[in-house]
């Protein structure tokens, strides 16, 4: 199975460091980050889940449950854990994977031909409320995520879900935003009265709605 934008994040049962859970009953209606790490003990890996979790409440705020997800063992994650907590001063509350068969990495498309035969390749994917998967990057093994980024990306991601509208390059919280031009132009008249035509009929801008 291939995943994609569009498709319904896959369900599955794992094993946790906050114990057992089932996927979609544990997203409940919140978003979900998951994303994985190629293995424990690792230092790139290390200052990821680190910076996690310090960006917990970024992430709560904006109703998202992260997961983590590796194929190594239960014991492995929550001894790797402890040195996760002492290196970068956080506490690890979101729950790591231990995807020892791989099965879950492989439902997922998380380990990639031309990198290993079982380690997982640093996949992202942005879930919403629906279970619907709306974003997914790929790192390889030696680039460690700009977690800022993925903040971004979830806040474009739940404008548009909103409010209908899109974000244009480099767009940030509270800069202006592009009216979808197959939106009604009676329904963008009454939304987005004050919106600007910039050099293309096509290209509206208009204050972010949100705020």
């Amino acid at each position: 199975m291939i995943l994609g934008i569009g498709s319904i994040a896959p369900d599955f049962m794992a094993t946790t460091t906050e114990g057992k859970l089932s996927f979609h009953h544990w997203l409940g209606d919140s978003w979900g980050l998951l994303f994985s790490h190629p293995e424990d003990y690792t230092p790139v890996c290390t200052t990821e889940l680190g910076m996690v979790a310090q960006l917990e409440q970024e992430f709560s705020k904006r109703n998202v449950k992260a997961i983590a997800l590796s194929v190594d063992s239960l014991d492995a994650h929550m001894d790797w854990k402890t040195d996760i907590e002492k290196s970068m001063d956080v506490d690890v509350r979101f729950p790591i994977i231990a995807d020892t068969d791989g099965e879950i990495a492989q439902l997922y498309g998380m380990i990639q031909k031309g990198t290993t035969d079982k380690k997982t390749v640093r996949s992202v994917f942005i879930i919403d409320s629906n279970k619907t998967i709306q974003l997914l990057l790929t790192y390889p093994t030696s680039i460690g995520r700009n977690f800022d980024e993925i903040l971004r990306a979830i806040d474009a991601l739940q404008l548009h879900a909103n409010h209908q509208v899109l974000t244009p390059a480099n767009w940030k919280p509270q800069e202006d935003v592009i009216v979808d031009p197959q939106m009604p132009k009676d329904q963008a008249d009454h939304k987005f009265p004050d919106r600007r035509v910039q050099g293309a009929p096509y290209l509206q801008f208009s204050k972010d709605p949100s705020k």
